[in-house]
C-alpha cells in the first residue's frame, strides 16, 4: 500500500491544462493556485496553492478525489469528496507549517 503520488499529480497537470475550461474559471484563479470543489453533496470552491501538492495530507485528499472520481473533472478543478471542515482542518494545518 503506497502513495501512488505520480498519478495525482498526473491528474492534477491534466486538469490544468485542460483547454475546455471556461474563461470565466481561468481568469479568477490566483497565480500559483488551483481551483477545487470541496462537499459531498453540495460543493464549495476553494483555491489552493500549488505547493500543497507536496503534502502527504493533501495527497491522500488527491488520492480520494482519484479513486471517487478518476481523471475526469468537468467543473474545471479537482473535486475533492470529504466534508468542507474536513478539508479546511487539512489546509489550515498545510498553512501553519
Amino acid at each position: 500500500m503506497g502513495i501512488r503520488l505520480p498519478s495525482v499529480l498526473l491528474s492534477a497537470k491534466q486538469i490544468l491544462k485542460m483547454k475546455s475550461v471556461s474563461t470565466r474559471c481561468q481568469s479568477d484563479v490566483p497565480k500559483g493556485h488551483i481551483p477545487v470543489y470541496v462537499g459531498e453533496n453540495q460543493r464549495k470552491r476553494f483555491f489552493v496553492p500549488i505547493s500543497y501538492l507536496n503534502h502527504p495530507s493533501f495527497v491522500n485528499l488527491l488520492s480520494r478525489a482519484e479513486e471517487e472520481f478518476g481523471f475526469s473533472h468537468p467543473t474545471g478543478g479537482l473535486i475533492i469528496p470529504c466534508k468542507e471542515e474536513a478539508f479546511i482542518d487539512v489546509t489550515s494545518r498545510l498553512h501553519i507549517s
